[in-house]
């Protein structure tokens, strides 16, 4: 129940952002009048990212889309013994990501609300450049400008996931791994991977916005890169 209302709570914090920012409140018979490059970077960024994390948060999500499927950690098997050999087995080894996939998607739901809150606060020096760069171009952007602090606030909260970990299985994997430090270095690991997932989600949605301007329910976005 916890997971669920804190990925809730997620989504209602990037949908504030954008709020906060005025980008979801300019009607629909806007023009580009007044609404600068930067402005039109934060939207990009932040409509890529509610998307994003829309479709990770999601039941399902780090598990269905082979995109953004979380792997099992490094750690886990390499102890030889029947536990270990079990619980790595083809019977078994679906169940268990799927278990780590919904650790994963508290993790994602955590993170959204601080990269909502990285859109309004980055400086942009050259929105133009990023407008006109490749498709991805905002995206990395942002991520470089992050660097690895999601991660970093990341795996006090999967650590605490994994902690109390309601899946049985879930919770003798982690009893039987070897090369990590319980359940501080599977958090870390795991957050190593969701962050991954993160930007490369939001990269794909940006990417599929300036690739398919019309499909953009945006009417300034749209007006932008189907000019550009």
């Amino acid at each position: 129940m916890r997971g669920s209302i804190e990925m809730r709570i997620g989504r209602r914090a990037m949908l504030g952002g954008l709020v906060a920012t005025g980008l979801l409140a300019l009607p629909a018979c806007s023009t580009m009048q007044g609404y600068s490059l930067t402005d039109a970077i934060r939207r990009l960024l932040l409509l890529s990212s509610q998307n994003a994390f829309d479709r990770l948060t999601a039941p399902g999500g780090f598990y269905e889309d082979r995109l953004s499927r979380i792997e099992l950690p490094q750690g886990l098997g390499k102890g030889g013994d029947k536990l270990t050999n079990f619980l790595t087995s083809a019977v078994f080894r679906e169940q268990l990501e799927k278990g780590f996939a919904k650790i994963a998607r508290r993790g994602a739901a955590y993170a959204a609300p601080r990269v909502a809150d990285a859109i309004r606060t980055v400086s942009i020096p050259d929105a133009q450049a990023l407008i006109r760069s490749g498709p991805t171009g905002a995206t990395q952007f942002l991520r470089q400008a992050m660097g690895g602090s999601l991660i970093e606030v990341m795996v006090p909260e999967l650590g605490e996931a994994i902690r109390v970990a309601d899946d049985p299985l879930v919770a003798q994997a982690i009893a039987s791994l070897t090369g990590l430090d319980n359940a501080g270095g599977l958090a870390r690991n795991l957050a190593g991977q969701v962050d991954a997932q993160i930007w490369n989600a939001i990269g794909r949605e940006e990417e599929t916005m300036r690739a398919h301007p019309d499909t953009i329910a945006d009417p300034l976005l749209r007006h932008l890169f189907k000019a550009s």
